[in-house]
């Protein structure tokens, strides 16, 4: 039984640290050009070096974007950037233009080609001819259904790789001209506004002015605006289903999400490894899940035709019942001391949550607070203040520090 690769979204070099320590077998990320995120962090070639050292030293591989649908001007700077990324170890390319892979071959040929999700992929036929073209991995689109996914597995040798939690485009795998049109800002070439989530009102033509509301709350209605995906009760199905890589959406979001994320899917995959016949999703995964920003989820069109109810989040957008408030960066046993990057404000008698590497939590009062200088201090209120802080037990690096909302001065 082969056990699928767990890819993580890396927006930049922290993340990537975070998505291997919290247990990603890969992670994928995107250059300062050609890659569908422009408003990721993204990495330079100095920090994509740093990152496929740090994720190869622990056997993590390393896959790059360069997913644009390109324009002339682009084919330019490519070659070059391609024999870069060559040079540097990287384990893949992800790309959707037929001339971009056209490019890989012709300038890197020994470079491993993943077709991005963005080519959208929906039959066997299509996965076939790909295959043919010698791409090295197939990203299925977002609006297949499980027996559509099973029928492509028994048609093509080439593995496969889906998305399975994370934001879901309400456009067809991706391609949408609603941020050219309201913003000139080219979804297509990585610089999306996200349009879909703004808020909307019906207007009828002669009436300028007056709104008509579509259930809508005092906030507006987010009428074009998908809920998330969440796949994690269906690890036995794409199991079964011969996926080779489960895909995590999310190189703009926040470490917290990445490091929480990955922590549960790599528990649930464990798990199944472990024991598949008595695999059942356990009530805190799903309470993990629920801990990061997101918004309601759904199971897409993985189970079927998704209904309205499960792709209109019409009252609310995002769900945030925790602050995440910082990253231990070094522990101190002797001391019983934590060093803690800060990201959000917290101060003493605040209760907060540690998440340690390998999925296990517990919750302390703050008590002990010192600046660097070893002051006492009331609280952490600069970002990415460095502070000790008591912690009852030892923790490890990169475990996270956050706060329920119901905690919150």
């Amino acid at each position: 039984m082969e056990i699928p690769e767990l890819l993580a979204p890396a927006g930049d070099l922290e993340k990537l640290k975070a998505a291997v320590v919290f247990g990603a077998d890969a992670v994928y990320l995107g250059g300062k050009q050609f890659s569908l995120r422009e408003r990721a962090g993204n990495f330079t070639l100095e920090e994509l070096a740093a990152g496929v050292e740090f994720a190869h030293a622990r056997g993590v591989k390393v896959y790059v974007t360069v997913n644009i649908f390109a324009r002339n001007r682009d084919l330019d700077d490519l070659p070059t950037y391609l024999k870069q990324l060559e040079q540097i170890g990287v384990d893949a390319v992800i790309v959707s233009d037929p001339g971009v892979l056209t490019l890989v071959r012709e300038t890197t040929p020994g470079l491993p080609v993943h077709l991005s999700t963005q080519a959208n992929t929906t039959n066997w036929k299509a996965a076939r001819f790909w295959q043919e073209q010698g791409v090295s991995r197939i990203i299925l689109a977002r609006e297949l259904g499980l027996e559509e996914i099973r029928e492509i597995r028994r048609q093509v040798t080439v593995p496969l790789e889906i998305f399975v939690h994370g934001a879901m485009c309400i456009s067809y795998s991706g391609r949408c001209l609603l941020s050219s049109y309201m913003t000139g800002r080219d979804a297509n070439r990585g610089d999306c506004a996200q349009a879909c989530r703004w808020r909307y009102a019906l207007v009828e033509e002669k009436r300028p002015g007056e709104y008509f509301p579509l259930e809508e709350d005092s906030r507006g209605t987010y009428i074009l605006s998908s809920r998330d995906l969440c796949l994690l009760e269906y690890i036995p199905q794409l199991v079964e289903a011969g996926i080779n890589s489960l895909k995590i959406e999310g190189r703009v979001k926040s470490i917290h999400y990445v490091a929480t994320v990955v922590s549960v899917y790599r528990q649930a995959l464990d798990a199944y490894r472990a024991d598949p016949g008595r695999f059942r999703v356990r009530k805190r995964w799903l309470e993990e899940l629920g801990k990061v920003s997101h918004r309601e989820y759904t199971t897409g069109f993985f189970a079927g035709p998704p209904v309205r109810a499960a792709q209109g989040a019409v009252d609310s957008i995002y769900l945030r019942p925790y602050t995440f408030t910082g990253v231990v960066r070094e522990y101190d046993p002797a001391r019983g001391l934590a060093l803690v990057e800060q990201r959000n404000r917290f101060a003493r008698g605040e209760v907060l949550e540690v998440l340690l590497p390998g999925g296990e939590t517990f919750s302390f009062t703050v008590t002990g607070l010192y600046d660097e200088n070893m002051d006492p201090v009331d609280a952490a209120p600069h970002p990415r203040q460095r502070v000790f802080l008591s912690l009852p037990r030892p923790v490890l690096p990169w475990s996270l520090l956050r706060r329920r909302e119901e905690y919150k001065d």
